[in-house]
């Protein structure tokens, strides 16, 4: 490698000092100069490919300033520039906003033009003072250059970085876990530059055609969560479909056109023209999953779910007090399958389907996917039914005409729909039937409990919302489903209205009535027995105790709650004694008569 001279250095210092006497100068005013040295060390040392781009920031959350590119779509690295009166740099490293620059981007340097430290995985690992501004701002002079050799160095450590290729799938879900928490900011930054122009722009239209038709109470950063989650688990989706390399215009193609929703996504994020704060941090994301070795890391987890082996440490990362308060938990692994076989065999013994979920007259619905963690258990049971008893070459019908035909999911949060449909497509391959280009599980992001279909309209998103919308309605309205299963949200309130307000003309005034929504009827009929009201005082689920002073009668009650699970832990033991194969297998109603 040639080693750049003093020359690159002093031509630096000149447009440095040039721009300083224009008196106006602002921090993006010498952005021009530092782009021509990064670009000017790349061309002296071997690195002609090398790209550099910046950006004036517009948000306090935006990305740093320049992006430093190899010329073949790897990221090498990322500088942030503070103005050259920015003299103590060891006071920014506090900021928040470095803070997250450093925990998001592993290969940083920060400057204020005349300093340069060098950051890796966060960590200061080397630094640099090619002058001194107090020559510039009071002498009124080009400085000297200094610490020539220390600067070169630690320019050949920024540009000698690349991502590490060796990831578990712990490792891997952690470096997009913090990446995608800094893209929720920028999402988020997004919409209120929208609303504060009043130019309704993709994202801000996304965000009211969900608020608007899929999720009442869904906030701004609610919204930012989701979406930033479901761009990243879009891209993982499509990465596993890549075969010669990958990035961020790659993704729009690898995704089944079939799953409109996601498309309609990744339309605007792979060729639409992205703000720059997003741009960045997606190209990144797309950069850590082009690297790394996703078939390894999937069959890391042979004979369990590797998506959630996946996904709950990326959630554990990403915002686990979040996690924690809307209920997101994922059934244990031997829990599905139990509930799974228990099911199949009843299908059998008990309904007249010999081939218990793979008799093509059972329809099976989970009202409530999450991620499809029943769907798949019920659909791996199905195959090798059907293999046991039909042989290998039999499998190869029972997908596209029972599993894709008659198995049904319903979510209602978008990044656990962009997870499932992943799941379900990673099973399929494994089963040996990789979806086609007209394929889909058939997997709708819908309220289970809203009965109305959307109407198209030209908010963006609402095509597929609207379609996806109607095809889930027709499965509500029209489909004898046989098997309801699935383990439904953890959250104590529901974000289901069970009433509004209307307002009807009577004669000369407008007057205000409830009016139940359909499940508010349905939780209305619910308390309520021959027409009777059961005269429940508080129906509410037992509110959270946390930070509450407890009285006497509260924890008398919790002695008898601790009393009951004691004893129930009790009397499970005993029943384990008696059927020691009780989670293996179930007895069927006559074994118990007898």
């Amino acid at each position: 490698m040639k080693i750049p001279g003093v020359f690159v250095l002093k031509e630096y210092l000149k447009e440095i000092f040039k721009t300083a006497q224009k008196g106006d100068a602002t921090e993006p005013s010498y952005y021009p100069a530092l782009k021509d040295l990064l670009e000017a060390f790349a061309q002296e040392s071997s690195l002609a490919k090398v790209q550099v781009t910046s950006q004036p920031k517009k948000t306090e959350a935006g990305n740093p300033d320049f992006r430093v590119w190899d010329g073949k779509q790897h990221v090498i690295g990322y500088v942030e520039a503070k103005p050259p009166t920015q003299e103590t740099l060891e006071v920014v490293e506090t900021s928040d906003q470095l803070k997250r620059y450093l925990k998001t981007f592993p290969n940083l340097i920060l400057t204020n033009f005349f300093q340069f430290r060098l950051y890796r995985d966060g960590e200061l690992i080397d630094s640099a003072q090619i002058a001194r501004p107090f020559t510039v701002y009071k002498l009124k002079s080009v400085p000297q250059v200094e610490k020539e050799k220390e600067f070169l160095n630690l320019m050949e450590k920024f540009f000698a970085f690349s991502l590490p290729k060796h990831y578990t799938a712990k490792t891997l879900a952690v470096e997009l876990a913090k990446r995608t928490r800094f893209l929720k900011e920028q999402i988020d930054a997004e919409l209120q530059r929208e609303e504060a122009e009043k130019k309704p722009g993709f994202i801000s239209g996304f965000y009211e055609a969900f608020q608007k038709f899929l999720i009442g109470s869904l906030t701004k950063d609610d919204f930012a969560n989701l979406y930033a989650q479901t761009i990243t688990y879009g891209l993982f989706a499509a990465r596993t479909r890549a075969k010669n390399g990958f990035n961020r215009k790659l993704a729009y193609d690898l995704i089944p056109r079939t799953i409109g929703i996601l498309r309609d996504v990744f339309h605007f994020i792979s060729l639409g023209d992205l703000p720059p704060q997003m741009e960045w941090i997606v190209d990144d994301i797309a950069e850590v999953l082009a690297v790394a070795d996703l078939e390894k890391i999937l069959k890391e987890r042979t004979g369990r779910d590797p998506i959630v082996h996946f996904y709950e440490p990326f959630l554990a990362e990403y915002d686990p007090k979040e996690r924690e308060r809307r209920g997101v938990y994922y059934t244990p692994e031997p829990v599905v399958s139990y509930i799974v076989r228990s099911l199949h065999r009843i299908l059998k013994e008990m309904f007249g389907r010999a081939d218990g979920f793979a008799s093509t007259s059972v329809r099976v619905l989970d009202p409530a996917a999450g991620t499809c963690t029943f769907s798949a258990e019920a659909a791996r049971q199905a195959v090798v039914e059907f293999t046991e008893k039909y042989g290998a070459g039999a499998k190869a019908s029972l997908i596209p005409d029972h599993i894709l035909k008659n198995f049904y999911a319903f979510e209602l949060m978008m990044a656990p729909y962009a997870v499932g449909h992943l799941k379900i497509g990673y099973l399929l391959d494994e089963l040996g039937h990789p979806l086609g280009k007209e394929e889909r599980f058939q997997l709708y992001l819908t309220n289970t409990v809203d009965m109305q279909e959307l109407e198209e309209t030209k908010l963006p998103g609402m095509s597929s919302l609207a379609k996806e919308s109607h095809l889930a309605g027709k499965v509500k309205k029209e489909t004898p489903i046989l098997v309801i299963l699935g383990n439904p949200p953890y959250s104590g309130h529901s974000a289901n209205a069970a009433w509004k307000m209307e307002i009807r003309r009577e004669g000369d005034r407008d007057v205000r009535r409830k009016v139940f929504t359909f499940i508010g009827q349905l939780i209305e009929d619910y308390k309520s027995v021959d027409g009777k009201p059961l005269g429940e005082k508080n129906p509410k689920w037992l509110q959270d105790r946390k930070k509450r002073i407890l009285n006497l009668d509260d924890i008398k009650h919790y002695c008898r709650v601790v009393t009951a699970l004691a004893k129930t832990i009790e009397i499970q033991a005993e029943i384990d004694k008696l059927f020691p194969e009780v989670e293996k297998d179930t007895i069927s109603i006559q074994d118990a008569r007898d």
